[in-house]
């Protein structure tokens, strides 16, 4: 399947668009790194457009206190693939992720 020329125009809104979407989430990982904002909280959040697109591993290696080991760690234990995006997990995976961080 052939991608569709853009033109100009519309690859200038795409890059600015992109830009957008990656400052929110740089913006919402600092939050969680800095605390105002928990991984529960993010996870109710998921069926916002921006936090659904966001990987789980991203959103757990924010956390202070974990790296991509430890959070590598918990995404098998836990049973979640490590490409999952928020907007994905199911209530059980969720649950078994915040458990997993509690203790």
């Amino acid at each position: 399947m052939a991608l569709l020329a853009m033109t100009a125009e519309q690859r200038a809104k795409a890059l600015a668009k992109a830009a957008e979407a990656r400052t929110a989430r740089r913006a919402l990982l600092a939050e969680v790194a800095s605390g105002a904002v928990g991984v529960a909280e993010v996870f109710e959040r998921s069926g916002q457009d921006l936090v659904g697109r966001t990987r789980v591993v991203q959103v757990l290696r924010a956390v202070a206190g974990y790296g991509p080991a430890r959070v590598a760690a918990l995404m098998a234990t836990s049973g979640v693939e490590a490409k999952r995006r928020v907007g994905a997990l199911n209530e059980q995976q969720r649950e078994r992720l915040l458990r997993a961080l509690i203790s």
